[in-house]
C-alpha cells in the first residue's frame, strides 16, 4: 500500500538520503582501500623508509603500556555509523578469537579494544588518543576519518599502527604496516591477461571513474598502465557518488563502440546497477570487475545469473567468501572464526582487512619474544618482508611498503565465481598470478 502521508515521504526521504549517504560513504572507502595513490610513497620497490629502525623512539624498548604477561590490549578504531565498516571489527576480534584459543601469542590473550567514531573525525582522534593511552597498539581499524587519528599517530611514533589505513599520510608513517600496502601505480598481470585474450577488444576501453580524488588520481596511474601495454581508452567520464542510474553512461558507451569495460574500482552496488544497466540497453562489452566488487550480493543485484555471466574479477586476494574453502584452509579458518565472533555476519573486504591487521600484529608480537615492547613489536614489524595471511591475499612486504604484485583471474558461470587461467592452489605461488611487474606511474 502507498504510504502518502507527510510523515511518510518525509520518513522514505530520510531513508533515500541515508541509503545514498551510506552508498557514497562505501565507495569512497573502496576506492581508497582498493586503489589509493599516494605521490611520497616508493616509486620502485625497496626504497620505503619504515625499514629505517633509528626512526624507533629509544623510549619505545621499554614502553610496555597494554601489556601484562597474560595478555596484550590492542586498540581498535572503526566507522560503524549505519554498521559502515562492522566487518574492521569483526574481522579483527575474530582474529584475536582465533589466536586465543591456541594459547594466545607467547601465552599472552589479545583482547580488542573496540570503538566507534561514528564517521566523525573529532571522536576519532579522540578514541585514537584514549586508545593509546592503554592499548599496546592500534589494529585492523577502518575508518573514512582515520587522518584525525593518524595526526595523533604521528605525535606518537612509539605506537605500533598495524592497519589499512585510508589516510595516506598515516600509511606512510614510520610506525604504520598494512598487511596490502597502496602505493602510487597499478597491478599491470590483470591488464596483460586481458591484452592478450581480447587483443582488438583494448583499443575500445571503457571505465567509469568516481568523482573522488582517490578515484581520479588512480585511474590517472591505471591509464598510464593501460597505456604501455597498447590500450586505448575511447570513454572515460567520471560520476557522482550519488548515482543509482547508468543508463545515460551506457548509452554513450554504445554509441561509441566500446569493447571492454573495467569497473575494478567499484564496490557491488554501483557495479550491480551498471550490470542492469547494461542489460537494459542489450549492451554487452568484456566486463571486468574488481576486489572491492567482490560480494556475496553481487550476482543477485546485478539481476542473477543470466545478467551477469561471463563476467570477469581480476583481484589480488582469494576467495576468502567461501569459493577457495577446501583449497586454501585460510580461507576456512577465516569463515569459521568470523562466524564464531558474529554469527551471520557476511564478511566482507573490510572483514578481510581486519583479520590480516591482527594476524600481521600477531606475527611481530610473537618474534618480539618473552618481554615485548612497543619498541621490539616495531622492530620485529619492520622485518616481516613477506606477508600473504595464509594466501589470503597476494604477498606483499609491509616493512618496506611494497604491494603485491600477484592476482587471480575468476569468472563468472552460471551464478558462481569460478577461479580461470590460474595457476594450482599447490603449487609455488598458491593459486595467484605473479607473471607481471608492479607498474609504478610517473609523475
Amino acid at each position: 500500500m502507498t504510504r502518502s502521508s507527510g510523515e511518510g515521504t518525509s520518513t522514505t526521504r530520510r531513508g533515500s538520503r541515508t541509503a545514498l549517504t551510506m552508498s557514497g560513504m562505501v565507495l569512497v572507502a573502496a576506492l581508497a582501500a582498493c586503489s589509493s595513490t599516494n605521490s611520497s610513497a616508493p616509486t620502485a620497490p625497496g626504497s620505503a623508509t619504515a625499514s629505517d629502525k633509528s626512526a624507533i623512539p629509544a623510549s619505545a624498548f621499554s614502553d610496555h603500556t597494554g601489556i601484562t604477561g597474560t595478555s596484550v590490549a590492542v586498540g581498535n578504531v572503526s566507522t560503524l555509523f549505519i554498521g559502515l565498516f562492522k566487518g574492521a571489527t569483526v574481522g579483527t576480534q575474530a582474529y584475536a578469537d582465533y589466536v586465543n584459543s591456541q594459547g594466545g601469542v607467547n601465552g599472552r590473550r589479545i583482547t580488542v579494544d573496540g570503538s566507534d567514531d561514528n564517521y566523525q573525525g573529532a571522536l576519532n582522534k579522540q578514541e585514537t588518543q584514549a586508545a593509546i593511552q592503554k592499548d599496546f597498539a592500534m589494529v585492523g581499524g577502518f575508518s573514512l576519518q582515520d587522518n584525525f587519528g593518524g595526526a595523533v599517530l604521528a605525535a606518537d611514533p612509539q605506537v605500533p599502527n598495524v592497519t589499512v589505513s585510508l589516510n595516506l599520510a598515516t600509511s606512510n608513517l614510520p610506525n604504520s604496516f598494512s598487511p596490502a600496502p597502496a602505493v602510487n601505480g597499478w597491478q599491470q598481470g590483470p591488464l596483460a591477461y586481458f591484452q592478450k585474450d581480447y587483443p582488438s577488444q583494448i583499443r575500445h576501453t571503457a571505465a567509469l571513474v568516481a568523482d573522488q580524488p582517490s578515484a581520479t588520481s588512480k585511474w590517472a596511474a591505471e591509464k598510464q598502465a593501460m597505456a604501455s601495454l597498447g590500450y586505448n581508452v575511447v570513454y572515460d567520464p567520471t560520476f557522482d557518488i550519488t548515482t543509482t542510474d547508468f543508463n545515460q553512461y551506457v548509452i554513450t558507451m554504445k554509441n561509441d563502440g566500446v569493447k571492454i569495460l573495467f569497473l575494478e574500482q567499484m564496490p557491488e552496488n554501483y557495479a550491480a546497477s551498471v550490470v542492469r544497466a547494461l542489460n537494459q540497453q542489450d549492451f554487452h562489452p568484456v566486463l571486468v570487475l574488481g576486489g572491492s566488487t567482490y560480494s556475496q550480493a553481487l550476482i543477485p543485484n546485478s539481476g542473477g545469473a543470466s545478467a551477469i555471466d561471463g563476467s570477469y574479477l581480476e583481484q589480488n586476494t582469494s576467495l576468502f567468501l567461501g569459493e577457495d574453502s577446501g583449497s586454501i584452509p585460510a580461507v576456512d579458518t577465516f569463515q569459521t572464526w568470523v562466524q564464531k565472533a558474529s554469527p551471520g555476519f557476511k564478511a566482507d573486504l573490510y572483514t578481510l582487512f581486519g583479520w590480516l591487521s591482527a594476524e600481521l600484529f600477531a606475527q611481530a608480537l610473537k618474534a618480539a619474544g618473552a618481554d615485548p615492547s612497543r619498541g621490539s613489536v616495531l622492530e620485529a614489524l619492520r622485518g616481516i618482508t613477506s606477508f600473504s595471511g595464509g594466501n589470503l591475499v597476494g604477498t606483499a612486504n609491509p616493512a618496506q611498503k611494497i604491494p603485491t604484485a600477484c592476482y587471480i583471474i575468476t569468472r563468472i558461470e552460471n551464478g558462481t565465481i569460478n577461479r580461470l587461467d590460474n595457476p594450482p592452489v599447490t603449487g609455488p605461488t598458491h593459486g595467484y598470478r605473479c607473471d607481471q611487474p608492479y607498474y609504478y606511474a610517473k609523475g
